[in-house]
């Protein structure tokens, strides 16, 4: 199987729990018992699934899934909760979240709708070993190795250049505002401006060849923000 499961939960022995029979059903796991260090775990893990409890420490997991979902549209994302209130389960399905656990759960539920949500997910081919290289058109990004390319060239691109290189190829063909940029790629406590994306996204067209006139790949949608076309 080896798909990855990022587990954010601040309970130990659910967490422990959670490894264990997640590791036994064959899944790579990875954990925070926080939700700042789950976003950022979430940020550089590239898992193929999110389960997050709704009340943690230092970000809450309603926060947490408006995070990933405003950088990654398609992660799939569970909910775990102890309390069981309607309007709990539909803040976090509003936000995003694609299925909702109610503590204490059955383990077999839990593992039945995680199968359930990698399935969807391996049909539409995002998940296993060669998920981590993603094309669009003539650039190619490389999420294990951070590395891109552009016309059969490696490119030298800083950190920050990288990442947003990277959210545009794993998201073409779709507008994204500066603000949708800046929160995805820089985060949402990172305190820049719209002209930030701007100096970014020339810089990225001069390492893939874009045309700053004419680009073919990095298109500026006026009033709106930029679009990457394969």
């Amino acid at each position: 199987m080896g798909e990855k499961i990022l587990v954010i939960e601040d309970d130990p022995s659910i967490l422990r729990g959670l490894q264990l029979n997640l590791g036994m059903e064959g899944y790579l796991v990875r954990s925070a018992s926080d939700g700042e260090t789950g976003l950022a775990l979430a940020r550089t893990e590239h898992p193929d699934l999110v389960v997050v409890d709704v009340m943690l420490p230092r970000l809450g997991g309603l926060e947490v899934v408006r995070e990933i979902r405003a950088a990654d549209p398609e992660l799939p994302v569970l909910i775990l909760s102890a309390k069981g209130h309607e309007s709990d389960k539909v803040a976090g399905l509003q936000l995003g979240a694609d299925d909702y656990l109610v503590k204490p759960f059955g383990l077999k539920e839990l593992l039945a709708r995680i199968d359930a949500l990698l399935r969807r997910r391996r049909a539409r081919g995002e998940t296993g070993p060669n998920r981590q290289v993603r094309k669009a058109g003539d650039v190619e990004v490389d999420l294990d190795s951070r590395k891109a390319r552009a016309q059969g060239r490696e490119l030298e691109l800083t950190s920050r250049e990288f990442d947003l290189l990277a959210f545009f190829v794993t998201h073409p063909n779709r507008v994204h505002s500066r603000e949708q940029l800046m929160e995805a790629v820089w985060g949402s406590r990172y305190f820049g401006t719209a002209r930030t994306v701007d100096n970014f996204v020339a810089r990225l067209r001069a390492h893939i060849g874009d045309d700053a006139e004419h680009p073919s790949h990095l298109e500026t949608v006026r009033g709106i923000g930029y679009r990457f076309n394969p």
